[in-house]
């Protein structure tokens, strides 16, 4: 999205969510919400293989006894 694009994404959510949001303030977070989806793209392209991305291995905590 370019600068008016997300300005705009901006303000329509906040007006969806009921959110007051002045001028400023919305140019703020469409400054934040730019570059955190600068910082999602760079991520989204490194490339990973299988072996980049274990299984997470589910480990259940031992039971304890009540009143020990």
């Amino acid at each position: 999205m370019n600068d008016e694009q997300t300005l705009a994404y901006v303000r329509a959510s906040a007006s969806a969510l009921a959110l007051p949001l002045d001028e400023a303030r919305a140019q703020r977070v469409a400054v934040h919400l730019q570059r955190t989806a600068a910082m999602a793209a760079l991520l989204e392209a490194f490339e990973l293989t299988p072996h980049d991305e274990p299984v997470a291995l589910y480990c259940p905590a031992p039971p304890t006894t009540p009143g020990l």
